[in-house]
């Protein structure tokens, strides 16, 4: 049987029907996958890093000049609350996954360009679901990851935007997925690690001075900024290791400790295979069980 999905969604200002419809045919999100988004977790109601992820939005609708209104992250933090209410994801027990995705608007004529002289109203969409469990062999055995075929370019400026022009993120998945993988694994143009579909990558590694390193790709590896991602760099040196940001290579992911993904619903999940080899033991290490562990108190995620 399908999920028939949420029952609800937030639509401009309103709670709708999650049937719908809600938009128009010459949504410019529609049409050209001209929009942004983002996506949260809410935990009891309360929604996990909610300033960092307003914040990571307004950037990427300056990036794509989508004017937003100026009380916006009011409205949306409003919105997320009325639709968790209307879910029944507020409770006390309630674990959801919410995502905001912001549209340029309607316009009704053909091309890329957006109208000049135009006043376009931005469309502002807020969905929310139950978050569902682990399945526990991810988390006993961990996930294996494919290099994909499809190469980042550091200096294109849209990689570090959260559009929702997404066909290179489902090309990936589907690559996986050929391959037997849970997930695809971007690299840059010279050949060293970008990012997972929807996680930032980090590996556990011995430095040559003998001190234990939490490593992961730098801003410059054409890799989108994540809320984790910063949480576990300002976690690293009270667990003991040193945090590294760098150009990072496949071998080098192959030859670590360990390594695991992050992600702001998911949270931190290991990853034991990478192009069809073990990464260490082939099982999830210490260090990925503490950073899962520490986040998960950290913001009552558990």
């Amino acid at each position: 049987m399908s999920d028939p999905g949420p029952r609800y969604v937030w639509v401009d200002g309103a709670i709708r029907p999650g049937a719908g419809p809600h938009l128009s045919v010459a949504d410019r999100g529609f049409q050209l996958g001209d929009g942004i988004f983002e996506t949260l977790r809410a935990k009891s109601g309360h929604v996990t890093e909610l300033p960092e992820h307003l914040a990571r939005l307004r950037r990427s609708a300056d990036g794509l000049a989508i004017e937003l209104p100026a009380d916006v992250e009011t409205r949306l933090a409003a919105g997320i609350a009325d639709l968790l209410a209307a879910e029944g994801l507020d409770g006390a027990a309630a674990d959801a996954s919410v995502r905001i995705t912001v549209s340029r608007g309607v316009w009704a004529s053909r091309g890329l360009l957006p109208p000049v002289g135009e006043v376009l109203v931005p469309t502002l969409v807020i969905q929310a679901w139950p978050v569902a469990p682990v399945p526990a062999g991810h988390l006993e055995h961990g996930l294996s990851l494919v290099a994909c075929s499809i190469r980042r370019d550091p200096a294109n400026p849209i990689v570090s935007l959260k559009t929702t022009s997404r066909a290179d993120y489902v090309y990936a998945r589907i690559e996986a997925r050929r391959a037997g993988a849970e997930d695809a694994l971007f690299l840059t143009t010279s050949g060293y690690l970008s990012e997972a579909t929807t996680a930032n990558i980090f590996l556990v590694r011995d430095a040559p001075d003998g001190v234990i390193e939490l490593a992961t790709p730098s801003l410059d590896c054409a890799i989108l900024p994540g809320t984790t991602r910063s949480w576990l760099l300002r976690w690293a040196p009270s667990a003991g290791l040193r945090p590294v940001e760098g150009w990072l290579t496949p071998d080098e992911l192959a030859a670590a400790r360990e390594a695991f993904m992050c992600s702001s619903v998911a949270g931190i999940l290991p990853v034991t295979r990478f192009n069809g080899h073990p990464i260490g033991t082939g099982l999830p290490g210490p260090w990925t069980r503490r950073a899962r562990a520490d986040r998960e108190v950290f913001f009552g995620e558990g």
